[in-house]
């Protein structure tokens, strides 16, 4: 049964798991995203967890942001070999059975690449295979997996929901329009 919002077709916030980048936190990705206005926070409820392993190196926020920092998955320097990338997929999913249900990914430069691809793999049958399909994305700075096996899993079909890149500061006035889009699309 629905919530009395729901049967008077009023949408609901569309629920977004936010995935940091490399060697920080969901807490500093947190205090970067509530810097935007609150006509559009107040649209969004978003859920900021860490990456499941612990930074393996220097981090190029320190000093900037308080540790700890995080990392989904490791790479070599080409970004074309991984590791620990299926054991983050699985995180990622895990987390997603136990806090969601989630309506979208926003993503931040290693999560903005997690979050452009893992449609395609969930849509290929090899990520998130158990939870709902991913219906929004939120792309910040984001980049693409280099691996050729990674890259055909997330990209041989294009994105078939709705997404927002951010590539800077004047991207952020197309979010209201964004977020009227995918509300109307997200009454139950």
């Amino acid at each position: 049964m629905g919530t009395e919002a729901e049967a008077a077709g009023i949408a609901k916030k569309p629920r977004f798991l936010c995935l940091h980048g490399f060697r920080t936190s969901g807490e500093i990705l947190k205090k970067q995203i509530m810097k935007w206005p609150d006509s559009v926070l107040d649209k969004l409820d978003l859920v900021f967890p860490d990456g499941p392993f612990p930074a393996q190196g220097k981090s190029d926020v320190e000093g900037i942001f308080d540790p700890p920092y995080y990392e989904w998955f490791q790479f070599n320097k080409e970004f074309s070999e991984y590791t620990n990338f299926d054991e983050c997929l699985a995180y990622i999913e895990d987390y997603m059975i136990k806090h969601g249900p989630f309506d979208g990914l926003l993503g931040f430069s290693q999560g903005a690449i997690l979050s452009a691809g893992l449609p395609g793999m969930q849509g290929k049958g090899v990520a998130l295979k158990k939870v709902p399909k991913i219906k929004f994305l939120i792309i910040i700075g984001g980049a693409k997996f280099k691996s050729p096996t990674v890259a055909e899993q997330a990209y041989s079909a294009p994105i078939q929901c709705p997404t927002l890149h951010f590539l800077d500061e004047k991207s952020l006035p197309m979010v209201m329009e964004f977020l009227e889009r995918i509300q109307k699309m997200n009454v139950q």
